[in-house]
């Protein structure tokens, strides 16, 4: 397992805030303006794990958890400045499925020039909001990034998981198992003509 180093928490962020229910037994942590509160012991997490962003009214977003990357990234699309340090941008809920996506308006935290792993420094608009993995909430920074030929929209970096989480490479979903697929039905197999007996010729369809 491996044990984040501490977070920098980021600014303020806006917008409607959905409230949700939690196991009683896992109380919600909630990271406050620059703050950062630790949960009384840290969390086990898979290296997939689902994310909410209730303000964006977006619910369980894969996103693959790397402890390699220091900062955290989301895959949008159509990203157009609004000034007033203002931006609007898609956010792209499936890859199969390019209707299914959330218009977002956000503030602008920061701007800042991020090493992907292509080795290539990148400018990126960075914009604050307040994310919940499993019963733990706090506010992070994510880049705005196309994670188009990625296979995961979103990926949380190691300055998001501090003080609350240890990552366990062997495993994914800890916290919610992804749904079960539908299997296909099968096809009944048609039945086999009988055979032809000696003499006869076959009946035209």
């Amino acid at each position: 397992m491996f044990r984040p180093t501490p977070q920098e928490t980021a600014g303020n962020s806006s917008g409607p805030r959905v409230s949700a229910t939690f196991p009683s037994r896992l109380e919600p942590v909630v990271a406050s303006n620059r703050v950062t509160r630790s949960a009384p012991e840290p969390l086990i997490i898979g290296v997939t794990e689902y994310v909410d962003i209730p303000e964006w009214r977006i619910l369980s977003l894969r996103a693959k958890i790397d402890t390699g990357a220091r900062s955290s990234a989301l895959h949008v699309e159509n990203i157009r400045e609004l000034g007033a340090g203002r931006v609007r941008f898609d956010v792209r809920l499936s890859r199969n499925q390019s209707e299914r996506r959330v218009t977002v308006e956000a503030k602008v935290a920061r701007r800042g020039r991020v090493r992907p792993s292509s080795g290539e420094l990148e400018a990126r608009i960075f914009v604050a909001i307040t994310v919940r993995i499993g019963p733990v909430e706090r506010e992070i920074e994510l880049s705005l990034v196309d994670r188009g030929r990625m296979i995961f929209r979103m990926l949380i970096g190691r300055r998001a998981l501090a003080h609350a989480f240890l990552v366990d490479p062997s495993r994914r979903y800890v916290l919610k198992k992804p749904r079960a697929r539908k299997a296909a039905p099968v096809k009944s197999a048609a039945p086999k003509p009988a055979p032809l007996k000696r003499g006869e010729r076959p009946r035209a369809c």
